[in-house]
């Protein structure tokens, strides 16, 4: 029997999208306003992680629901009827959604918290205007038909008329076809498609193709599937500039967190920079383009707004430098400018901002800053020192100095280095124990004890660490380390925690991993990386790749389809694995 192929795609996992689509069809087991189904929904939203539900979908038959199942390609979801007939959907442009019918009707039923008003046009279409979101949407049949209920509805108090319930149908004609699409507007409502469904499917085939062949290769040949299911929890969740945002982004994913936060597009990044180094760049630039006259960049960003709370760990000089290493070619003395302007006011804003008086040492003001929200690393309180952040700038400093030697800017080069290798210094005379790095609570100076993996970070220094440092932190890290890879929280700590909601307490991530295995490799411990690689890769690919996974079990938690958990497994996969 022939083996399959294609990427392992399920709507309960994996959203169903498109690159460059705002859309995105899933059955999410916990956003369900009108019961349990297949759901359209929109990833424009004011909102950082809710869903935006436009449409319950249903195939009908004589006025009845028909039990359905989803058959998903990368181009193209069927949803087929028990029995006969089939409803194919495809996501040619950002804000399209072409549908084709055979043998059956499709019900499209709007949520209660979403539906606002509905009208009819003149010439057979409906507008629906949501109460959420930031577009409207207009509905077509460009053959078959159309038909709508939605009656209107006086409030007894106050507030306007409104739509009650409202539902759209899609009918078949004498034939038992239809087509019909769905397109989204803001004041001018778009011209019918041009082009036929069948060729729309096949251009987005073809973007898909031609996206997985620019993509990381596994080193192992039964890796195939799965990553190309990683291949395209990426491809998929990309969207266009518009808004807030400058350039296309890759959001984290098309369920919950469609969102763009700044650091897990540095990893994103980072997958993209061996085939896609135009798209890699634009995805660490995103944070550039949005950096303050002080140099600090937001916490995240959507096409819709900006949060400026917190921030993220300057990860961002470690990911640019991967970046070049593989696409040398492509970082051109004015991008090198770009990216030295850019990382400077970033690092400077570290050292004249969040510098503690007398230590020397950088600090967090919350663990949101860091990254890893809940760490038990911030349970005495805030600011604290983490050894982490330390280590992020020693190597983003090293990075500004070969960038000013590129530039040939020889006094701020040596000056760089001068600062890294001083950071080095302050991080190990300040946090470092004897055999672990500890952090320190800034208020009174006092060490914080804790068995969370952000104290063996500093790993992702690697040969610059003191041999005696590696081979204690190389020690120490095997702690972590489970069936599943890298824990947050140390199993046998008391406060790990086998909690869903447990976070960083114990969960195992991608950042961690991506950034001690880069450490390890340095100091030649390619044995341990194969093993947390390899470890980390059966897990992601096993929960199709989960925000974050069960340190003990290995099943995935969180949030569906995150793109820095795929981005890590296809850099892990090529290189470790």
């Amino acid at each position: 029997m022939a083996k399959k192929s294609g990427p392992k795609l399920d709507v309960r996992h994996i959203p169903f999208s498109a690159y460059g689509s705002w859309y995105s069809l899933s059955r999410d087991k916990w956003d369900n306003p009108i019961g349990k189904a297949l759901y359209l929904r929109t990833v424009h939203s004011k909102t950082v992680t809710r869903p935006t539900e436009l449409f319950r979908l249903d195939l009908f038959r004589s006025g009845k629901r028909v039990a359905s199942s989803e058959v998903v390609k990368p181009e193209l979801l069927t949803i087929k009827g028990k029995g006969k007939g089939e409803v194919s959907l495809c996501l040619p442009v950002p804000g399209t959604v072409r549908l084709r019918g055979d043998g059956t009707g499709l019900r499209l039923e709007v949520p209660p918290k979403c539906c606002r008003i509905a009208y009819p046009l003149h010439d057979g279409r409906w507008v629906l205007i949501p109460s959420t979101g930031l577009y409207n949407y207009v509905l077509e049949a460009t053959s078959g038909q159309l038909k709508a209920s939605a009656p209107w509805k006086i409030p007894k108090e106050r507030g306007s008329a409104r739509c009650g319930k409202v539902v759209f149908r899609f009918l078949p004609d004498a034939n038992g076809k239809w087509e019909g699409r769905i397109s989204e507007f803001r004041s001018k409502i778009p011209a019918a498609p041009k082009r036929s469904f069948a060729k729309d499917v096949q251009l987005v085939r073809k973007d898909w193709r031609e996206w997985l062949e620019k993509m990381p290769k596994p080193k192992s040949a039964a890796m195939r599937r799965d990553w190309e299911t990683a291949a395209y929890v990426d491809w998929s969740a990309v969207v266009p500039a518009g808004g807030v945002l400058t350039r296309p982004a890759m959001y984290m994913n098309k369920a919950h967190m469609k969102n763009v936060w700044s650091w897990d597009h540095c990893f994103n990044a980072m997958a993209l920079s061996y085939g896609h180094p135009a798209l890699a760049w634009d995805q660490l630039m995103l944070m550039a383009d949005m950096q303050d006259e002080n140099g600090f960049m937001p916490d995240s960003i959507n096409d819709a707004a900006s949060s400026w709370h917190h921030g993220k760990p300057p990860v961002h000089g470690w990911a640019l430098n991967f970046c070049m290493e593989r696409s040398p070619k492509f970082f051109t003395k004015a991008r090198v400018k770009e990216a030295y302007d850019w990382l400077t006011a970033w690092t400077n804003w570290w050292l004249k901002n969040r510098t503690w008086p007398g230590l020397g040492l950088p600090y967090y003001t919350h663990g949101n800053d860091s990254g890893w929200d809940n760490s038990t690393i911030f349970d005495v309180g805030s600011p604290t020192a983490s050894p982490d952040l330390a280590a992020h700038l020693v190597l983003q400093m090293e990075v500004l100095g070969k960038l000013a030697a590129k530039l040939g800017k020889k006094r701020a080069a040596a000056s760089w280095r001068r600062k890294s290798e001083a950071m080095l210094k302050k991080l190990i005379a300040g946090l470092w124990r004897g055999d672990r790095f500890v952090g320190i609570y800034c208020p009174k100076g006092t060490d914080i004890e804790c068995e969370s993996l952000i104290t063996c970070i500093p790993l992702v220094l690697g040969s610059r660490l003191p041999v005696d440092v590696q081979k204690a932190l190389v020690k120490r890290v095997k702690r972590f380390l489970t069936r599943h890879s890298l824990a947050t929280e140390a199993p046998d700590s008391p406060k790990y925690s086998a909690d869903f909601h447990a976070y960083w307490r114990g969960a195992v991530w991608a950042a961690p991993v991506m950034l001690i295995a880069d450490g390890l490799r340095d100091i030649g411990e390619d044995k341990l990386v194969q093993t947390i690689s390899r470890r980390y890769c059966r897990s992601a690919a096993g929960y199709f790749y989960r925000e974050n996974f069960h340190a003990l079990t290995g099943e995935g938690l969180m949030d569906f389809a995150y793109t820095w958990t795929s981005s890590v497994y296809l850099i892990l996969a090529h290189e470790f694995v």
